[in-house]
């Protein structure tokens, strides 16, 4: 059994932890707040306008717009990994990463495969078995809609020079505190919507169906990869606020253990002290 001096040093650090667990739980909490309301006032914003613009560019040409439509064989593939900067968040990161390598693994055998990385974490494990062509950790320094777009218009241009056959988002859909979902979409060329339903009948055009386009089709990108990045951001600090939460309640068990030893080793000390002075005093006596 370790001595009261060793257990007492380990009660000690063992609250230090929890100091500094449960106050990344409250920052995580206070964070997530903000986060999750941003991101849930802009689903529905987005789901409509990409549903609109799938459907609108379908009907067009390439030269009208529908350059974004267009379906190539798939030959090169980016694939743009959403991850944190920062760990201590529970499997986050781990479970982007695993979902990027299966991706790749099932579906990419064939093709020529390179990641643009958003995140120091994916980052630094994905960097060593495959080609990362840029890395935009700062997105996260000020997360606005002009930064993110910035990233969606390199990508826009790098589809329709041909760089690229298809570009997809990996990352995690934020559901609850406890719960992320890994989400692979697919950034370009744009999916048609299912059914192939035509909105002709539904909408008057003014301007031109093309001039719409040629405006909103852009922005509805810029719009989803934006929605990704917040999504993962609301589900980082949902996911660190629930590890810190399990982090300080370990804490606090193993803490109890460690008082309950050092009281048993205290009072085993104590009662030998007593016996060593009972002792003592009878062999006086004799």
């Amino acid at each position: 059994m370790a001595n009261l001096k060793e257990i007492r040093n380990r009660i000690t650090s063992i609250g230090s932890t929890m100091q500094i667990t449960s106050a990344m739980k409250m920052v995580s909490a206070a964070k997530l707040k903000k986060a999750q309301d941003a991101i849930t006032a802009m689903r529905p914003y987005s789901s409509k306008l990409t549903e609109l613009l799938q459907n609108l560019s379908a009907t067009l040409d390439a030269d009208a717009g529908g350059v974004y439509s267009t379906q190539r064989e798939v030959s090169k593939v980016l694939i743009v990994v959403v991850t944190s900067n920062r760990g201590l968040c529970g499997g986050f990161n781990s479970s982007i990463i695993k979902e990027t390598i299966k991706n790749i693994e099932e579906n990419y055998t064939e093709a020529s495969v390179d990641l643009l990385t958003i995140g120091k974490k994916g980052n630094d494990i994905l960097a060593k078995s495959y080609n990362v062509i840029a890395n935009n950790n700062a997105v996260y320094d000020d997360l606005t809609f002009d930064n993110a777009a910035g990233i969606a218009e390199n990508l826009m241009d790098m589809y329709v020079d041909g760089t690229y056959d298809r570009i997809e988002l990996i990352y995690n859909r934020f559901k609850n505190a406890a719960t992320q979902i890994p989400q692979v979409e697919q950034f370009l060329p744009i999916k048609p919507i299912e059914g192939g339903v035509s909105i002709n009948s539904d909408y008057i055009f003014e301007p031109s169906k093309e001039e719409i386009v040629l405006e909103l089709i852009p922005k509805s990108l810029k719009t989803q990869l934006y929605k990704g990045i917040r999504d993962s951001f609301a589900a980082e600090h949902g996911a660190r606020m629930t590890a810190m939460h399990k982090a300080t309640d370990n804490a606090t068990e193993l803490r109890d253990e460690l008082l309950l030893t050092y009281n048993k080793a205290r009072q085993a000390a104590i009662t030998n002290e007593i016996l060593e002075i009972v002792g003592g005093a009878e062999a006086l006596n004799n």
